[in-house]
């Protein structure tokens, strides 16, 4: 089988935050809000300081920091990617990059059919 469809890309300005959140905090990964305090928004953190539950799934990797989402909520966004964009802002006050001058925020594309069906399974 050839190369699987991305559940979660970034863009080019959310690769060099993420590379300068690495280069303060070391390993960090990201965990998709589900929408309570700070509404539906990817959040930062070290990799020590969020604990992964079993209803947490794996989306994808974006520059080695690993991207979550609670299954329920996948369920959701199971027909989408999603894709980390950075922006100038404040952001989360519980994410890494809340007061640098940039912030975490997404956008979603619908998958076509091809894509769906290319997608590799999630590690349940």
């Amino acid at each position: 089988m050839g190369k699987f469809t991305d559940r979660v890309i970034a863009t080019k300005e959310a690769i060099e935050l993420i590379g300068k959140l690495q280069k303060e905090y070391g390993e960090i990964l990201f965990h998709q809000s589900g929408g309570c305090c700070e509404g539906s928004v990817p959040l930062c953190y070290k990799i020590d300081d969020f604990n992964i539950g079993s209803n947490d799934v794996e989306l994808g990797e974006l520059s080695g920091a690993k991207f979550y989402m609670a299954k329920s909520q996948y369920e959701y966004y199971k027909h989408t990617q999603i894709i980390l964009e950075a922006s100038n802002g404040n952001g989360s006050e519980f994410s890494l990059e809340y007061g640098s001058g940039s912030k975490f925020t997404f956008t979603l594309r619908l998958f076509n059919d091809e894509e769906i069906s290319n997608l590799k399974p999630l590690d349940k």
